[in-house]
């Protein structure tokens, strides 16, 4: 059943041949916001990024920059991308997608409007554009290596490490070259010993052809034959012995090592951690050992031939062939099974940074053939999987040359046991932890392998409401757990160090915006989690249960909930200013009050509400204290904090707006604004201008197609709170005095200090009327 909603896709990846280098538009589209504005800004109607995308690998195959400078050429290319377009329109065709095929049959007139005359010109803009594209990427690769300065030492360690392993796979094709030489040299060996032989006994047959002696000599010179003969057939075994140690040493590597370590860091992108590294890397490794082993297999084929052509006792090959062949077989199934994996992990299209929760009903895409979800859990619900799930791996559903079958409008569906309820688990739903599988069988001459891979656990929802605590399951098993088939998880889920939960909340604000969380603001979050006199320690251990589904302090929500909400309220109205560092955040009453007391009047600060569910920002200001004049030693400043705003009121007016119209009001005073400087000392205007609401301009007098006026006076929302005159300090607040009063203050204050102090006050009188005049 549809639900209006365009599926995201989940790819599976089989990492054998044909190869493809790291796409260059894929690159691109792995970089920060910032790089990605630079390529919005390459493409328009002329060329639209729409053909760059459907035609990525293909463009970046041609040789654009000979096309600019040869009208013969770029006329071919011209042809060669419309023919392009035309399959891609085929494949639109078959998939019913009405509005692809509609852009893509506009971008081609388009090309044949611009270019169909002048093929050197969009040569020309295609050899820029991609040029751009390498200098964006040189230029992201720059800013990653500065920023990346702490972990050179880790990242110069990885390098040397694929360098490695690069030689070893390397060495592993050149020795599989050697052995093949080393066959063919004693397949002739064979072949001159075995023409040698026959000849000797055509003659032995023919009387008085050849005297006794002579047959003894060429009787000894077979003999001689026979023995390199023997010995080269020792070489050519203990060589493929050798290469296969080698290639074993090498697979090794590459299973247990290098794609543990891939799994693991898709896990941690999954969960809003560093995005995962391509996959090209890894497949050219896993391709050229599984192209070495199947050359190994036809090289024992030969032996086995020249075997029998000729054997005999004891015979190296008749000997060896069995254990060879077994190994071999062993291996190339091993590494075959091993590189059957899920390149992207299922998410729902709604929720692209929420992957692995899935809801009933909503149609999601996977790559491969026969999908199931599997759950061997007593108690947990189980669910069917509408939808077409078989078809053929092939190519041509791939970007990057690797085996895939993409499978569309599927859903999970629950399945449902008449005279039972389903929800009486051992766990709540959004705990229970299942898995989609993935079969598939590779079939050669000789050989057929089963293949199945399973994707990461999924946490399966059945309303929306749901999905924060779906996520919140997610989170933590990816934090904690590297089985995959570990579906019981949550029937005893372990403690979480502090260090790693700090570090997956901060991925969690870097994932959706540009700014992760700093030192200070998790210091805030490890206080509210573990009590204040932990001081946010990353020893601490936390359960499960604290971060989830315990009340924290004495709010009646827990911890990830409070979060969430903040995380929402990010993302929909305050995204620009907590980009830019505006928003201190997370930050404690006493700290706020700390970093405030010691600035200049008006200084403000913008913090979450530690008491709303949803997600609440609020602003606190200091009040500069004006009554040393009637104390020996100055007062403490006040602090005035706002009722927190929520998505209620933010959705109604923009907060640089509240902040910008903000008034306080008391008794008959005219309302003032009291925020003057962004904590530490920026000037409120300068902080937030730039996205203050323009106001609309008038119509002229003249413009006749300017709507006419209803009638009524335009108005605005602004925030005003009223407070009593006695919270405001100022010295209208303090004088005039009584004489009892001031006969008081005379006896504790020297007269001189009063006369200072009063002339200074009406110094300042004097300027602020002249000012107001």
């Amino acid at each position: 059943m549809c639900n209006g909603y365009l599926g995201r896709q989940l790819f599976i990846l089989f990492l054998l041949p044909p190869l493809f280098r790291m796409a260059q538009w894929y690159q691109l589209q792995q970089l920060d916001s910032k790089f990605l504005e630079q390529v919005h800004q390459l493409y328009d109607d002329s060329f639209p990024m729409e053909i760059r995308q459907y035609l990525a690998q293909w463009l970046e195959n041609q040789d654009w920059e000979h096309a600019a400078n040869n009208v013969s050429f770029a006329t071919v290319l011209f042809h060669d991308l419309l023919s392009q377009l035309d399959d891609q329109f085929s494949r639109f065709l078959i998939e019913n997608n009405f509005l692809l095929q509609h852009n893509i049959r506009k971008s081609k007139r388009n090309l044949q409007d611009n270019f169909q005359e002048d093929p050197i010109q969009m040569a020309m803009i295609i050899c820029s554009c991609l040029k751009e594209e390498r200098k964006i990427l040189s230029s992201a690769r720059l800013s990653n290596q500065m920023e990346v300065g702490s972990i050179q030492n880790t990242v110069i360690g990885m390098l040397d490490k694929q360098k490695e392993l690069d030689a070893e796979v390397k060495g592993v094709k050149n020795h599989v070259i050697d052995v093949e030489q080393d066959i063919k040299t004693l397949e002739d060996m064979q072949d001159e010993y075995d023409f040698k032989c026959k000849t000797l006994q055509n003659r032995e047959h023919e009387s008085n052809s050849t005297s006794q002696e002579e047959y003894k000599k060429e009787q000894m010179h077979l003999n001689k034959m026979f023995l390199s003969l023997d010995l080269k057939r020792k070489e050519v075994v203990n060589k493929i012995v050798q290469l296969l140690n080698a290639t074993e040493h090498t697979q090794t590597a590459l299973i247990n090592e290098e794609l543990v370590e891939w799994k693991r860091r898709q896990q941690t992108a999954c969960i809003g951690g560093p995005p995962n590294a391509c996959l090209d890397q890894l497949q050219n490794w896993f391709t050229i050992v599984a192209e070495s082993l199947q050359q190994v297999r036809q090289q024992l084929k030969k032996l086995e031939e020249l075997e029998q052509k000729f054997t005999y006792d004891p015979d190296p090959i008749t000997k060896n062939k069995q254990v060879l062949q077994d190994r071999t077989h062993s291996l190339f199934k091993q590494l075959i099974q091993s590189s059957f994996v899920v390149e992207r992990q299922p998410c729902m299209p709604t929720h692209p940074q929420r992957p692995l929760v899935l809801k009933t009903g909503v149609q999601f895409t996977v790559k491969l053939r026969d999908v199931s979800e599997k759950n061997s859990v007593k108690g947990f619900r189980k669910f069917n999987i509408l939808g077409t799930s078989t078809k053929v791996m092939n190519m041509e559903e791939s970007t990057n040359g690797s085996l895939a079958a993409e499978f569309r409008h599927l859903q999970l569906k629950e399945q449902k046991n008449a005279g039972s309820r389903t929800n009486e688990g051992p766990l709540i739903v959004t705990e229970e932890l299942h898995s989609l599988s993935f079969e598939t069988q590779l079939c050669q001459p000789g050989l057929v392998i089963d293949l199945e891979t399973t994707s990461l656990p999924i946490v399966v929802i059945s309303n929306v409401s749901q999905l924060p605590s779906g996520w919140a399951s997610i989170l933590w098993f990816n934090m904690l757990s590297t089985d995959p088939k570990n579906l019981s998880f949550f029937l005893n889920p372990p403690y979480a160090k502090w260090s790693k939960l700090s570090e997956v909340l901060s991925w969690q604000f870097s994932s959706v915006t540009k700014r992760g969380l700093n030192a200070d603001q998790l210091s805030m979050l490890g206080e509210k989690l573990l009590g204040p006199t932990s001081g946010g320690s990353h020893d601490c251990l936390i359960p499960w249960t604290r971060f989830c589904k315990e009340n924290i302090n004495d709010k009646n929500f827990p911890f990830w909930l409070w979060i969430e909400g903040i995380l929402e309220l990010i993302k929909k109205h305050l995204l620009c200013l907590w980009n830019d560092g505006c928003i201190m955040g997370f930050i404690s009453k006493e700290k706020e009050r700390t970093l405030l007391k010691d600035q200049s009047p008006g200084t403000f600060l913008l913090r979450f509400s530690e008491s709303s569910r949803e997600g609440a920002i609020t602003f606190t200001w200091v009040e500069g204290s004006q009554i040393e004049l009637v104390l020996l030693s100055p007062a403490e400043p006040q602090f005035h904090s706002v009722e927190p705003y929520t998505k209620k009121e933010l959705s109604a007016v923009t907060f640089p707006d509240i902040i910008r119209n903000y008034k306080v009001m008391a008794a008959e005073n005219i309302p003032e604004n009291p925020l003057r400087f962004l904590y530490p000392d920026i000037p409120k205007d300068n902080a937030f201008g730039k996205y203050y609401s323009r106001p609309k301009e008038a119509p002229e007098p003249m413009d006749l197609d300017s709507p006419k006026g209803n009638g009524y006076i335009k108005t605005e929302l602004i925030s005003v709170s009223e407070v009593h005159p006695s919270r405001l300090q100022s010295p209208e607040n303090l004088l005039p005095m009584s004489p009892e009063e001031f006969d008081e203050v005379s006896r504790m204050v020297d007269p001189a200090e009063i006369d200072t102090v009063t002339f200074r006050l009406f110094q300042d009188s004097t300027v602020e009327d002249s000012r107001c005049s």
